[in-house]
């Protein structure tokens, strides 16, 4: 690390290094635990999971991606990271060749914030990328978007939180909004006797019917066939690339075992074949922050208190058939999970990130009473190749 002497003062340069091997990948997903010290509302990951996530032996979506991350240090500390993206088949599918970063942290310093989406973007330009978009994860199922609005409320698993300098320091790096995903919190209240009605319309016009599991073997059962029906209804939707085979596997292993089959609701047709699903479970932001990234001592428990006793919902992912969508499956889906909530006198549910573009879906949650509390922003970066 080299110094420089400017008026009698000593500046010590930032050190961006690449993270190589085990203890690098455990720095990296330890960095968060500083940056948020003492924040009420940040949520933190299991450090394994996030571990693995980064481990090209251990994450399959590496199979369709190319990745690399660093670490940034100042005065021989840990002050910031960066990940950068390829995914090669989404890049495949829009025909563009586009770089992500990904899983950016640092702290109020903007040259750190800099030479890190510097480095990330050097790495891209080598690849032979036009443009970056970000914060982006490998796919859907990881972590995307950076928060602009809500800085006072807890996200959901499904969602991600950011201090509010952060925005400043990636407009400051050159990079402009792409899209927003909007968040919204439901107030659950009785059902209509008119939607009640409504939903038996819909089930005998389009000959479904709605599938109240009741054990984890049937969650299983059909596991497959829900990524299935999701890679056709996500195709058209951005930065999304297909689920492979082993990344089924992987995210029905990590998440799947957590869900409680009342929870889960899918529609059938008359050849029994999945048309439509919708998936929530309890809130488990409030567990996580007691665990403090590990299972282990006390952090099991804390997340099997929540999943038994639920104040809040979460909804975690929804998908439905593109040749019924518009027809009131969506809304016959939450009615049948709404059954559910009230049974279990949940009173507020938080929906998943929504595209600001997807005007139907928002329309929909409009319906509840509701709050649109949280914000999540995508950026773009045109790449000039060296």
């Amino acid at each position: 690390m080299t110094k420089k002497y400017i008026m009698n003062k000593v500046f010590i340069d930032i050190e961006i290094k690449e993270v190589l091997n085990a203890k690098d990948r455990k720095e990296f997903a330890k960095l968060p635990f500083y940056i948020y010290k003492n924040n009420k509302f940040w949520v933190p990951n299991l450090i394994k999971d996030d571990i693995k996530n980064i481990d090209k032996s251990q994450n399959p979506a590496f199979e369709q991606c190319e990745a690399k991350f660093w670490l940034a240090y100042k005065n021989n500390k840990c002050v910031g990271r960066i990940g950068a993206i390829i995914n090669y088949e989404y890049n495949k599918k829009v025909n563009e060749k586009i770089g992500r970063f990904s899983r950016a942290e640092f702290i109020d310093d903007k040259e750190v914030s800099s030479k890190l989406f510097a480095t990330a973007e050097d790495w891209l330009k080598i690849k032979g990328m036009t443009r970056i978009l970000g914060p982006l994860g490998f796919n859907n199922f990881d972590n995307q978007g950076l928060l602009v609005e809500g800085f006072d409320y807890l996200p959901s698993i499904a969602s991600t939180y950011h201090l509010p300098y952060y925005k400043e320091h990636i407009e400051n790096s050159g990079y402009e909004k792409e899209i927003d995903w909007l968040e919204f919190r439901l107030t659950i209240s009785d059902i209509p006797e008119n939607a009640l009605r409504l939903n038996e319309v819909i089930k005998k016009r389009y000959n479904v019917r709605v599938l109240n599991l009741t054990s984890k073997n049937e969650v299983n059962k059909y596991a497959n066939e829900v990524f299935d029906l999701l890679n056709i209804a996500f195709d058209e939707i951005p930065f999304v690339s297909p689920f492979t085979e082993k990344l089924k596997e992987y995210y029905i292993k990590k998440y799947f075992s957590f869900l409680n089959p009342k929870f889960i609701k899918i529609i059938v047709n008359d050849e029994n074949k999945v048309i439509g699903f919708v998936i929530a479970m309890p809130s488990l932001s409030k567990a996580m922050q007691k665990a403090a990234g590990k299972l282990l001592p006390f952090g099991f428990f804390h997340i099997l208190k929540a999943l038994k006793k639920p104040e809040y919902m979460d909804l975690i992912l929804t998908g439905i058939d593109p040749k019924l969508q518009g027809q009131g499956i969506s809304a016959l889906l939450i009615t049948e999970l709404q059954k559910e909530f009230l049974a279990f006198n949940i009173k507020y549910v938080e929906t998943t990130g929504m595209f600001e573009t997807n005007h139907k879906a928002i329309q929909h949650w409009k319906n509840y009473e509701h709050i649109q509390h949280k914000r999540r922003r995508c950026y773009t970066k045109k790449i000039l190749l060296i």
